[in-house]
């Protein structure tokens, strides 16, 4: 019998919870914090009706720690929170990048550091990628509406456990708390799962990888023996291996993404014939910038949009290919400056690249845009 989707209205952070759902998550752990805690109560009623658990911890770095707990036992597992919690959460990111338990983080942003403010901003989006020690490479994803935080969320959880590593969603306190209709076909969702081992116990290695730089996943109370640590390892997970061993590691845990960009990143670009000008925007800002890009078509000006739909790892050869394309490039983005800076990394003076930005938590207007477009 053929499924019929069903539509409904959803706010941003109530469908974040239906796409993780879909993508096989029976597991949150999670502290109340605005503008994320839709997520926890609705995570809070829908996880026994799935068959999964729901447990709302003492603050944010208990909950990263269930999640990792909850994964290493073999559930697709997530968390949600804000600002001040990513912050609580820097060392267990870590940890579970060096260990590489798949799980998903959803940062609903809030403006200014500290405990900052309720309101809308993009200012997590270079914490995504360097909020926890090593350098690692990061995944990060951007909706930019109620639809795709339901995609993303599954996109995210899937890329988690192929990668095995924790995966982050960018939403923001605008995008969470909006709501649009949409259609919940869970039918229409990939679900990917983690590698399993298919080698005898006696010969399992926590860490020992396939050709594409990832391990098979044991799950902890199986036959399969696994040792994990914070520190670096090699194969067996022992700590203390020579430094052609660490090189190896790190190595790994860095080209396991980087081999793989072409099943990774996603973005959407429009350039109509004859554009010499395009804006570069990313979340919620991105459908400001659609808004002013309309605005400016009405008044006969051409503009180009490209969008990053996952923004770390960063598109800089799309990025790049496109500045061929264009002579200018609007970056708009709700902080201080972010991106803007791995865009002209990217451009490399093959256009001129400027900026517009809202740092005050007051959603950017298409006019401020628009006005950025006319500047000759």
């Amino acid at each position: 019998m053929n499924r019929i989707a069903k539509r409904v209205l959803l706010q941003g952070n109530e469908a974040v919870v239906e796409g993780a759902i879909a993508a096989g998550v029976r597991f949150f752990a999670g502290y109340p914090i605005t503008p994320a805690s839709e997520i926890l109560e609705r995570f809070a009623s829908r996880m026994p009706q799935v068959g999964g658990a729901f447990i709302q911890m003492e603050d944010e770095i208990s909950a990263l720690s269930a999640v990792i707990g909850a994964s290493v036992g073999g559930a697709k597992a997530m968390t949600a929170t804000s600002g001040p919690g990513m912050s609580l959460m820097s060392e267990n990111i870590g940890l579970a990048i060096i260990e590489e338990i798949p799980c998903v983080i959803v940062d609903v942003q809030r403006v200014g550091p500290g405990s900052g403010m309720i309101f809308a901003s993009q200012g997590d989006v270079m914490y995504a990628k360097w909020g926890t020690p090593g350098g690692n490479e990061m995944i990060a994803l951007a909706p930019w509406s109620v639809k795709e935080c339901y995609n993303l969320t599954a996109k995210a959880v899937n890329l988690s456990e192929r990668f095995r590593l924790p995966v982050i969603l960018l939403s923001d306190a605008h995008l969470g708390h909006m709501r649009e209709m949409m259609e919940l076909d869970d039918s229409q969702i990939e679900k990917i799962d983690r590698s399993r081992p298919t080698c005898s116990p006696e010969n399992y290695l926590t860490y020992d990888a396939d050709e594409n730089g990832v391990p098979a996943m044991a799950d902890i109370g199986t036959a399969y023996r696994s040792r994990y640590t914070a520190y670096l390892h090699n194969k067996g997970g022992i700590y203390g291996p020579s430094p052609e061993e660490r090189r190896f590691l790190i190595h790994r845990l860095h080209h396991k993404i980087v081999d793989h960009l072409d099943d990774i990143l996603m973005v959407e670009q429009t350039t109509p014939q004859d554009t010499r000008i395009a804006v570069f925007a990313y979340g919620i800002c991105a459908r400001v910038a659609k808004a002013a890009i309309d605005e400016a078509k009405e008044e006969g000006i051409k503009v180009g949009l490209f969008r990053p739909i996952v923004v770390w790892p960063f598109p800089a050869e799309a990025v790049s290919n496109f500045a061929n394309q264009v002579d200018k490039i609007i970056v708009a983005e709700m902080n201080c400056g972010q991106l803007v800076l791995e865009v002209e990394r990217a451009v490399k003076a093959k256009a001129k690249v400027s900026f517009v930005g809202q740092d005050d938590g007051v959603l950017m207007s298409p006019e401020k845009i628009l006005n950025a477009i006319k500047e000759k």
